[in-house]
């Protein structure tokens, strides 16, 4: 017998709108009931799919985060308060939308997506929506997706430019649509594309991304509308131009039959190895009393977070690195710095192959430092 959940006078009043639309009505809202969907990252873009998704009645949301909030995160992951700072975003997730929609059912999974979990995780669900922001999590997500027969809801955003799609469609004729690997069968060098943290991102524009996100979810799930199936959307916010460019599938790809190592293949592996010497921030902190001639401090933030608070050194950030190699000792101990340690770690790979060889990175960054040494010093 077919599942017909029964809603209830509550559910009636809450989803009226939706229920009205004559393209949608009860039978819609019956699907988003009945449906679950899973969400890679309760991050930029997470937090608005996250939000209409419970908000528009989907009837199991699945949360994947192992991360912690952060105050550089408020300015644009919106389901997060100064009161959730330093705990798990996908329990505080799940707390803040059960009390927009009590409704429905929400399980938070703090743990990282891996090649040993992502099947065992994504074969619960019926869609998912991929808000991850690193290349071997979207490789990931796509082949564990592929493999498992799931529609995947891609979005990315990088500055002032967000993109959607929806991979991995079933078609009428039992035929699936195109995927991630279509557009990019291989991921750019490590280190070449920044992260929001060295990069920047306007914070609305994964709120505009994130909710066109929900939109195509939602599409999917209620089986209505023209999806973004074959059809990459671009959208800069700088510019408000939109384009929208047809994908194929691409017959000269491998099958993708199982996971792989996605460090290795986006070669984060080769580039983790590259770090050869960290400091700890205690270890910093007895070389610059005992040892202050010796060293040479490089912080390769951007020149308005060093400005904000450092602990000496000179300032060249990362994309000017190239632009100063004559300013960088070849002896002693060079220490270079950034917030996490990652931008850093980035700077000191890319100056051992100028033939560098005396290259520390601060272990953990500017915020190992605040937490164990410092307090007092302000980090943006």
């Amino acid at each position: 017998m077919e599942n017909k959940p029964v809603f209830t006078d509550d559910e009636l009043r809450r989803y009226s709108r939706h229920i009205t639309l004559p393209e949608f009505t009860i039978e819609g809202q019956k699907k988003l009931k009945n449906a679950s969907v899973l969400i890679i990252g309760a991050g930029g873009l997470g937090c608005p799919m996250l939000l209409y998704l419970a908000a528009a009645g989907v009837g199991k949301l699945g949360i994947v985060d192992f991360d912690v909030v952060d105050v550089s995160n408020l300015q644009r992951q919106v389901l997060f308060t100064i009161e959730d700072i330093g705990k798990p975003k996908a329990f505080c997730a799940a707390q803040r939308l059960l009390k927009l929609n009590p409704e429905i059912t929400i399980i938070p999974i703090q743990q990282k997506l891996t090649t040993e979990n992502a099947l065992e995780i994504i074969k619960e669900y019926d869609v998912v929506a991929d808000g991850s922001d690193n290349f071997p999590t979207r490789y990931l997500v796509n082949d564990a997706c592929v493999i498992l027969n799931k529609p995947n809801i891609h979005g990315s955003i990088f500055r002032f430019e967000g993109q959607v799609s929806v991979f991995n469609m079933l078609h009428d004729d039992g035929s699936r649509g195109p995927n991630y690997r279509d557009i990019y069968p291989t991921p750019p060098p490590p280190g070449l594309v920044p992260s929001c943290a060295e990069g920047g991102v306007l914070g609305v524009l994964p709120g505009i991304i994130g909710s066109i996100q929900a939109n195509e979810t939602i599409k999917v799930l209620a089986k209505i509308g023209d999806l973004l199936d074959g059809r990459l959307f671009i959208f800069d916010a700088l510019t408000f131009d939109s384009r929208i460019m047809k994908i194929r599938k691409n017959p000269s790809l491998d099958p993708i039959i199982s996971l792989i190592d996605y460090p290795a293949f986006c070669g984060m592996a080769d580039f983790e190895e590259n770090i050869v010497n960290e400091l700890t921030p205690a270890e910093l902190q007895e070389l610059m009393k005992n040892e202050p001639n010796k060293i040479q401090l490089i912080d390769v933030r951007e020149t308005w977070e060093y400005n904000n608070g450092n602990i000496g050194g000179i300032s060249i950030p990362l994309a000017e690195i190239e632009n100063h190699i004559n300013e960088i000792l070849s002896d002693g101990k060079v220490v270079l710095i950034c917030r996490s340690g990652s931008r850093s770690k980035k700077v000191l790979d890319q100056l051992q192959k100028s033939g560098f060889k005396n290259l520390y990175n601060l272990k953990g960054g500017l915020l190992e430092w605040v937490k164990n040494i410092d307090p007092k010093i302000h980090l943006a």
